[in-house]
């Protein structure tokens, strides 16, 4: 038996245990894919909320999701960045990158998580349209702590 293929008892490895033709039964999600699965989910929940409570907040704004900031800015300094609110162009409309991986690391849990990610949204939502935190999350659940 070959050592690569079911080494310490984990299951198979390498390309024959993603999807191939030869599969039959679905792979199973990794730990990484499912992280960011329920990442997006906290977006698009995220979005949600805000789409009804404040829907001129998200007027002419995209809103992106990425693992690590894929740049050094000189002002962030030592400080790892949760989210970048981009300024529209000519040919880009406003964006909204939050970076997954950050905030997992200071998130104590998935309900925590979810805090986090619709907290950071809202706040970089204000500071790209000048619309207040109160009136962009009216009910101030950006800035509750308990649940």
């Amino acid at each position: 038996m070959s050592r690569t293929r079911d080494r310490h008892g984990r299951g198979m490895r390498g390309p024959i245990a993603g999807p191939n033709p030869l599969t039959r039964a679905p792979v199973p999600l990794r730990r990484n894919e499912r992280k960011s699965v329920f990442f997006v989910s906290c977006v698009e929940d995220a979005v949600r909320r805000i789409e009804k409570s404040c829907p001129d907040a998200l007027r002419d704004v995209e809103i992106g999701v990425a693992d690590v900031p894929e740049f050094e800015p000189q002002w962030a300094g030592d400080r790892a960045l949760l989210a970048a609110a981009v300024q529209p162009t000519r040919d880009h409309p406003a964006q909204v990158v939050v970076f997954r991986r950050p905030l997992e690391h200071r998130a104590d849990g998935r309900r925590d998580l979810q805090r986090l990610v619709y907290r950071t949204i809202v706040e970089q939502l204000s500071a790209l349209t000048g619309l207040s935190i109160e009136t962009i999350d009216p009910q101030g659940e950006a800035g509750r702590d308990d649940d």
